[in-house]
């Protein structure tokens, strides 16, 4: 299995965070104990607080990401909202940690027609809603530490009709606690995955809802 690194990048692929790197296997955009876990993201919060601090469960450093309203205080990724990731790797999985709070996320991709699409999760919707650019629906967590593994390809081809091409953004929103966030291009086993990957704890696989009536 060959992990994509994070590099830097010559200005050519300025707009293109991932445009040069070999995408197989698995690669990462957060890892909580790492030296800049948040290099990459742009940081808003208003009502809340962005920081790193120590999970009691894990005893490890995560992100912890809280804020009184869910769309006021999130990351996104990539920093420069001028650039997209260009990740071509159709598997989007998070290791969160459920907070008992509202939380979401949303993934914005480029499919086969040319459009933006956006997918957004969370644990206070009850259905799911597709609307031309925005497919909204609901996540079940269970309690404690959770693996959300979100298949983008699969979801595109429900709500669309159409192919994924790549994901240009990724926005986390309070309230909710990282350990990683990555890209794959498959699911893999838990005794697949290296163990920098690995959470060492019980994982509940956690994911949206799939859309319905579209296949």
């Amino acid at each position: 299995m060959r992990i994509s690194p994070l590099v830097s990048f010559p200005s050519t692929y300025k707009f293109q965070m991932f445009h040069n790197t070999f995408q197989s296997g698995l690669l990462s955009v957060l890892y909580s104990i790492g030296s800049k876990p948040l290099q990459l993201w742009d940081k808003q919060v208003k009502n809340g607080h962005i920081k790193r601090i120590s999970d009691e469960d894990i005893q490890s450093l995560i992100i912890e990401i809280m804020g009184a309203n869910v769309s006021t205080s999130f990351i996104s990724c990539p920093l420069d909202p001028k650039k997209t990731l260009g990740i071509k790797l159709p598997f989007f999985v998070m290791i969160v940690k459920n907070m008992k709070k509202y939380f979401t996320f949303e993934v914005q991709i480029l499919d086969d027609k040319g459009q933006k699409r956006r997918f957004r999760a969370s644990n206070f919707q009850s259905s799911t809603r597709v609307k031309p650019f925005i497919c909204t629906m609901p996540m079940r967590l269970d309690e404690g530490w959770n693996q959300v593994q979100f298949n983008l390809a699969d979801f595109c081809r429900r709500a669309y009709g159409s192919n994924y091409v790549e994901t240009l953004r990724i926005q986390i929103h309070a309230n909710c606690r990282l350990r990683r966030v990555y890209f794959a291009d498959r699911l893999y086993s838990e005794d697949e995955l290296p163990a920098e990957f690995k959470l060492f704890l019980p994982l509940h696989v956690a994911s949206a809802v799939p859309v319905e009536g579209t296949d």
